[in-house]
């Protein structure tokens, strides 16, 4: 995830050394000046994730561990003036993702990591805060809350992991933080943002056995994320 992280970095460096006779000059020319008066418009992302799980434990004892991966997403955005300076946004979207957890009371590799693969689709209703536009930049911040379907949580199963079936809920409930900078182009707009996601319910689907060491110990198991996302506009 730091390696996408420097990459939009570098993505908006170059951005702004390409552009800055139009952009960010001291007289810039301004782009799509009328384009964010529109009540309602549409755009696409495409962008990148890591996953996380946040474990509770009823007993005290050794972590489980987590093993990200960056995954992948895609999306469409619809676009809402409320006014001047807020707008509603409705962002479907596609996202994959893998995590690996590490069980530490196994020495049978094969008890003690479980893959979690998962196709979502994510469903989140946002505010948007934007600041006064300045030349041709415009950030902002952004909040709201989603629920998510997970297609591949192995939710219907009956077998579990003493199967090597690792099982979690169907839909989740989350909130979400995040900003990002509007920048105007001459021909689009193209917003990158970097965005949090926190699950609000207990995802964990227990075990047929109560005391599996699994799943026995664990009080709640809540997904959270960090979303990279470039909106074109």
């Amino acid at each position: 995830m730091k390696k996408i992280v420097v990459f939009l970095l570098l993505l908006l460096c170059f951005s702004a050394h390409s552009q800055s006779k139009g952009m960010f000059s001291k007289d810039p020319i301004i782009n799509l000046e009328n384009f964010q008066k529109q009540r309602l418009y549409f755009g696409y992302y495409l962008g990148f994730s890591s996953f996380d799980f946040k474990i509770d434990y009823k007993t005290v004892g050794p972590d489980i561990q987590t093993q990200k991966s960056t995954g992948f997403n895609v999306g469409v955005v619809a676009d809402l003036k409320l006014q001047e300076y807020i707008n509603l946004r409705f962002e479907p979207g596609l996202y994959y993702t893998k995590r690996t957890l590490h069980y530490p009371n196994f020495t049978n590799e094969n008890d003690a990591l479980r893959e979690v693969s998962s196709t979502y689709i994510h469903f989140p209703l946002l505010l948007k805060f934007s600041a006064l536009r300045t030349g041709n930049i415009r950030p902002y911040i952004v909040g709201g809350l989603s629920t998510t379907l997970n297609l591949s949580g192995n939710s219907k199963s009956i077998d579990d992991n003493q199967q090597q079936k690792f099982r979690v809920k169907p839909w989740s409930t989350n909130y979400e933080l995040g900003f990002g900078i509007d920048f105007f182009s001459e021909y689009f707009i193209f917003s990158p943002s970097i965005r949090g996601c926190f699950s609000l319910k207990d995802e964990l689907i227990r075990d047929n056995d109560p005391n599996s060491p699994w799943t026995g110990n664990i009080e709640s198991m809540k997904s959270r994320a960090i979303f990279i996302n470039f909106t074109f506009h």
